[in-house]
């Protein structure tokens, strides 16, 4: 009786999940409307709450298997269909086939980059992640069409340049390249009276253009992994832009112990060999 009472899912965090899995779905519906501005909107909105539900499941020790599946679906709707589609309703539908396939690159592209990650928790670098998180790449295509708006640009008249932003968006979420995820940045630590100042700057410029800001920095921060790779490495090669996760040793944790290194290679020969 008691193991049935037990039996549930934590409210909080997926009611965060919960809500920005309705922001994602909004901003599909305000793009069949035409109110594209309104769908740009929702697709950040959906980046804070996909930002707290782990925090906050974190900080209330609810985790659980049920809501980490429940996340990666809502990130599918949310960062995948959602961008895809408003970007298409602005600025692709008019562009035939090609328009479609660009928003099929971009959500196929998601939906890759998603599963490359739930196979990747616990094994890669939590200080890089493999490829533009889908948020990120999310973030630069729904800007893209807020900045449109804001400047009543007809995504119609720039087909091909959303076709190209939209479809890099997408590629660059199953490339190998590095960006940074910000993960080992000591939030709890102090930091100088000048880093409040900053802080507080940087949310007047955003008050003042938030289209045109949150495009750039994001836009910016696309633009990094690839600039970053390149700089890095002696020699481009294949694997340092696409190619099999598994055996790029740069996003293997590393602290990793010798004996949790032959561990994972029994677990992986055992898994190849079913």
């Amino acid at each position: 009786m008691s193991e049935h009472k037990r039996k549930g899912i934590y409210l909080l965090p997926n009611l965060l999940t919960t809500a920005g899995l309705f922001s994602g779905f909004f901003a599909v519906v305000s793009s069949m409307n035409g109110r594209f501005e309104a769908a740009a909107v929702a697709v950040f909105v959906a980046m804070i709450f996909d930002g707290l539900d782990g925090r906050v499941a974190r900080m209330t020790n609810t985790q659980s298997d049920f809501g980490a599946e429940f996340d990666s679906m809502a990130d599918m709707v949310s960062f995948g269909v959602a961008p895809a589609l408003v970007a298409y309703n602005w600025g692709l539908s008019e562009l035939g086939k090609l328009g479609w396939l660009a928003a099929f690159i971009y959500v196929a592209g998601a939906a890759l980059r998603l599963a490359r990650f739930n196979t990747q928790v616990g094994i890669a670098d939590k200080r890089f992640f493999q490829g533009l998180a889908s948020p990120a790449s999310a973030a630069v295509t729904a800007g893209l069409v807020w900045v449109g708006v804001e400047y009543d640009i007809n995504g119609n008249d720039y087909g091909i340049i959303v076709a190209l932003v939209t479809s890099i968006a997408g590629l660059l979420m199953v490339s190998n390249f590095k960006y940074n995820s910000f993960k080992e940045v000591d939030w709890h630590g102090k930091v100088p009276f000048v880093g409040l100042l900053v802080v507080l700057m940087a949310f007047i410029v955003v008050a003042t253009e938030p289209a045109l800001v949150l495009f750039i920095v994001f836009a910016l921060y696309a633009l990094a992994g690839p600039i970053n790779t390149f700089r890095t490495v002696d020699k481009v090669t294949l694997n340092d832009v696409v190619g099999d996760h598994e055996e790029d040793a740069d996003f293997e944790q590393q602290d990793a112990k010798p004996e949790d290194a032959e561990e994972k290679k029994n677990t992986t020969d055992s898994a190849e060999n079913k």
